[in-house]
């Protein structure tokens, strides 16, 4: 069973989304309009280059069914871990096989290294940064607090292509730290691999703060 710790106090509440040539827009409470963290590090020219590049070479219409079956996926997984996290015991029922395939293999890493939980799946955004987002889970890991992101994916991942999940993380942290005071210096990005082992990827906030804080300020130039 894992613990979740009812003594930390997080804002309870559900921001409005908008959508604006493509990108996603958070409502706060006190009337701001704040880009998904999501949206600014998916607006990077070279990435946007890169998919262009892909669906030109695969067709726009298998490039369409791949990404959609991806996302489906992706979904599913990111369900499985929130329900078995919450100790829900059929986080299970009705998983695919492939889904439930990528969840299995993480699901023994999960045991052994993961628990007292802050939160999963909280809406959250930073008046300093200027952005907003989900986050997959804060708890601790190994011991030490860490704002864990959980991803899909079809084959293994060198360590340069998860810089952009280390940003996003990073954004979640300081998000965190503005709503409740409590600093997470930790990053865990837990890769499940289709039909391979999952990946597990850690670093630290302070190190990734200052490229995300540029890519933000790209993002709000180019906007």
């Amino acid at each position: 069973m894992f613990i979740h710790n009812a003594s930390i106090e997080i804002p309870n509440f559900e921001l409005k989304i908008t959508h604006e040539n493509g990108t996603r827009f958070y409502l706060t409470e006190n009337g701001n309009k704040y880009p998904s963290i999501t949206s600014v590090l998916s607006a990077n020219p070279e990435k946007r280059k890169g998919l262009q590049q892909w669906r030109k070479r695969v067709g726009h219409e298998e490039a369409t069914k791949i990404s959609g079956r991806a996302a489906r996926r992706g979904t599913a997984v990111h369900k499985m871990c929130e329900d078995y996290l919450n100790n829900e015991e059929d986080y299970s029922n009705g998983a695919m096989p492939d889904s439930l395939q990528m969840f299995n293999s993480l699901k023994p890493i999960l045991d052994e290294n993961l628990n007292n939980i802050h939160t999963q799946e909280a809406m959250l955004y930073s008046d300093y940064l200027g952005v907003a987002g989900r986050v997959d889970c804060i708890a601790e890991w190994n011991g030490v607090p860490a704002v864990i992101d959980f991803k899909t994916s079809s084959k293994p991942k060198r360590l340069e292509w998860v810089n952009d999940y280390f940003m996003q993380c990073s954004a979640y942290a300081a998000m965190y730290f503005e709503r409740t005071d409590i600093a997470i210096k930790d990053i865990v990005v837990a890769v499940m691999v289709d039909n391979n082992k999952p990946q597990i990827f850690t670093e630290k906030v302070s190190k990734w703060l200052p490229t995300l804080k540029r890519a933000i300020d790209e993002f709000n130039i180019g906007y």
